[in-house]
């Protein structure tokens, strides 16, 4: 059994009121260092198997197809061991 990460966030030119609510908010509790914030999501699948190359490449369509909306969000997948 093998786990496969798969990072999704909004791309750069898209507006992301979460970001700047976190943002804020972290100003308001005295973290002031902190110059940006995006928010996004993080789904760790568990897949029977290796996580070899056709393995990663399904779930990167998986990705494509339900994970993350390709006009609005850019996803990444890596492996853990």
């Amino acid at each position: 059994m093998a786990r496969v990460i798969v990072d999704v966030m909004l791309k750069p030119e898209i507006h992301d009121p979460q970001g700047e609510a976190v943002l804020s908010a972290s100003h308001r509790l005295g973290f002031g260092n902190v110059t940006g914030v995006r928010q996004g999501k993080r789904f760790e699948l568990e897949i029977d198997g290796p996580a070899d190359g056709a393995a990663v490449a399904a779930i990167e369509e998986l990705s494509r197809e339900l994970l993350a909306n390709p006009v609005i969000e850019e996803f990444s997948v890596h492996t853990t061991e």
